[in-house]
């Protein structure tokens, strides 16, 4: 199955207020010293915005993913997070994984909203790639292996990743 990909997902004014408040000076980065599950060796870290755990919501602006959710109508949601990868001088792929183990009896979904037009990207095992646009949305199988990238035209990559039971 391909990754569906979804440009203009939400409308521009929603979009905007939760892309200004995410580029904002109160929004809450936390550093994180790994970007993938595997162990990893150098310098690679991001910061990540938990907005919902499998407990529930975990942030202050988890209200303003309301019309993401609204398109998205899940039954369930594990986990959706942000995460922010800062500018590198080439661009850095980082490991194929999966956001979440042992789901293949059920329809998990895993979907991406990049947040910013960058030269970043996210790959998919069978080469598949899609860019990082702003309000761009893809949906893939939550066991479908994919992995992010760096950008080199920008100061930060921002995407948020969404993992949810239709």
């Amino acid at each position: 199955m391909k990754p569906v990909v979804i440009d203009n997902f939400i409308d521009q004014n929603s979009f905007q207020l939760l892309k200004n408040d995410m580029f904002g000076s109160e929004f809450c980065w936390n550093y994180n010293e790994a970007i993938d599950y595997e162990n990893e060796e150098g310098e690679r870290f991001q910061f990540t915005h938990n907005f919902y755990s499998n407990v529930g919501p975990c942030s202050t602006y988890y209200g303003r993913l309301s019309g993401i959710l609204s398109a998205l109508r899940p039954k369930e949601i594990f986990r959706i997070k942000a995460n922010l990868l800062t500018k590198t001088s080439e661009i850095v792929k980082n490991s194929f994984h999966i956001d979440i183990d042992a789901l293949d009896i059920l329809p998990w979904k895993t979907g991406i909203l990049y947040m910013n037009t960058n030269d970043g990207y996210t790959e998919f095992e069978d080469e598949t790639i899609v860019e990082s646009v702003a309000n761009r949305f893809v949906i893939f199988p939550a066991n479908m292996k994919h992995r992010g990238t760096s950008c080199t035209d920008k100061k930060i990559r921002v995407a948020i990743n969404f993992n949810y039971l239709t």
